[in-house]
Parts: structure tokens; sequence; C-alpha cells
């Protein structure tokens, strides 16, 4: 049952801050606990906070208090807060519900004109979980995680960025482009489709690795068992390569580096409405029911 609801989002985005108290206001009327992070919090209306439904609480203390999560803003929000209940173990079982205030939302996909109407959905009961699968990235002792992808570029200038590709210890391939990423099931939809990797439903158990404006055309996007390790070696003769997990710098890494990636051990809840499948996301984000063909009669 859920009891209390903490409520996160993009500070820098009026509209976000606007949704998370209209939902907070909401929250206390239907007699929940409210529990505000803290950098919202400071943006927050001092009424809100003075009731004794609402409480506040560090982003990395959430996984300790709230039985569910709510984020106001884009999947870059959600991401971010994923991450880090994600790494924090115990975390990963609290399920997150995204009210998207960005523009695609496929992760975030509570639209604000209905979220009255979802809100009481959810606190009825009304809604369902789904787990995503996650990614675990080790590289010169530094460990990350990640929803979408994990991906491995060039640090910078015109060069390419020469790696050798390791599957299970097996020599998969090696590349010269301007990076190359491993995606999830969820990230298939992100940047790997930007950059010409297969959607992928969420229910397969599989990673997709792909390569970006590869220098052989011949080297395309592969789905790989998502049991497999996976391990890229940056070039002797290489500069310097970055590791970046779902857009935030991990490290930075030199030649001879190795950049390790296995399924994570923790998958990510995710809040989605009762009455909705991912057949439906796809065709409402990606516009997949327009006719172009079609026009309206005059």
């Amino acid at each position: 049952m859920i009891r209390s609801i903490a409520l996160v989002a993009h500070t820098d985005r009026p509209d976000a801050i606007h949704w998370a108290q209209h939902v907070a206001t909401r929250l206390r009327a239907a007699g929940s606990q409210v529990i505000v992070e803290s950098a919202l919090a400071t943006r927050f209306d001092a009424d809100l906070l003075a009731s004794s439904a609402a409480s506040i609480c560090e982003l990395q203390q959430l996984e300790q208090h709230a039985d569910m999560v709510i984020t106001f803003g884009g999947d870059g929000t959600l991401l971010n807060v994923a991450r880090t209940l994600i790494g924090s173990g115990r975390g990963s079982n609290i399920p997150i519900m995204g009210v998207n205030v960005g523009k695609l939302g496929f992760l975030a996909e509570f639209p604000t004109q209905s979220i009255d109407e979802s809100l009481s959905q959810v606190l009825q009961g009304s809604y369902r979980i789904v787990n995503r699968s996650t990614l675990h990235v080790v590289v010169d002792g530094r460990e990350a995680f990640a929803v979408n992808e994990v991906l491995v570029t060039q640090a910078g200038g015109a060069h390419l960025l020469e790696l050798r590709a390791f599957v299970d210890e097996h020599h998969m391939a090696d590349y010269r482009a301007d990076g190359v990423m491993v995606a999830t099931p969820t990230g298939s939809t992100a940047y790997s489709l930007a950059a010409g990797g297969p959607i992928v439903v969420p229910s397969a158990d599989v990673f997709c690795i792909t390569p970006i404006s590869p220098h052989t055309l011949t080297l395309r996007p592969l789905i790989v068992p998502d049991t497999s390790e996976v391990r890229f070696v940056v070039a002797a003769d290489h500069a310097e390569a970055t590791v970046v997990a779902d857009g935030s710098v991990v490290t930075r890494i030199g030649s001879g580096s190795t950049v390790t990636i296995r399924k994570g051990l923790h998958s990510l809840k995710l809040v989605k409405r009762a009455d909705s499948t991912y057949y439906d996301l796809l065709r409402e984000k990606l516009l997949w029911s327009a006719d172009a063909t079609r026009k309206e009669l005059s």
C-alpha cells in the first residue's frame, strides 16, 4: 500500500515546480504523507512545507522513507532519480512515476493534462509496475549505473575513437567511430535509436551494441543476450575517450583502458497506466498511427 510519496522535480523549470506543488496539495488532501526532495523544497511554497503531512529529504535518502517517487520534468529527471536509487541498492524496490512536463517522454509518460485522474488511480491502486533492466559499468576502479545506455565516445576534437570490443571474452569487432554504446531495451528508443539502432520491446532479455557514425559501413547494431559481458578496450595509440552513463560523464580514460558493462543486479520499477501497453506508447510518441496520405476533405 502506498502511504508516503516523494516528489522530485527539475528545479530549473517553473512548470515542473508548479505541477509538483499541485500534486503535493492533492496528496495532502487525500491524507498521504508527502516527502519533498531537498532541492525542490527550496522552491516550494512555505505553506505546503509547514503542514505536518509534508517533510523534506535528500535525494540519496528517499529510499529510506518513500513508498513511491513521482518525478516532474522529462525523461532526464526520471533517469537521474533512477540512477541514484538503483545505486543505493534498497532503492531499486521503489517504483517511480514520471509526470511529463518535457517533450517526448518515453519514461515520464503521465501528461499534466490528466494528472488529477492519474493520481486518483494511483492512490486507488489502479496502476501497474513494470521492471526495466539496467546496466552496471566498471572502468578504472569506478562504477556507475544506467537505465538507457552506457556510451564510450571521443573525448574531443575530430579524431575517431578506436576500440576493440569483446562479448564474453570473444573478440567481436574493432571500431573506428565517433563512439559505441550498449543500450538496454528501454534505451533503444533514446540515443541508440537516433544512432540507427532498432527499437527493442522492454520485455526482451537483450542489449544492443550500437556504433555511432562508424568508419566501416559494415559495422551495424548488434543484439546480444543481456547475460553477456561487453568489454571495450581503448586502442594503445588513442589519446583519450569519455565514458558516459545516461548522459552523465562517468570518467575520462586513456590508451589501454578497459570498460566493462554487465546487466545491473537491480531493475528500475516504473509506474505505468493500468490500461496502456508499450505498443500504445509507440503509436502515441512516434506517431505510428499517423497517415501522411490522409487529408481531410474540404
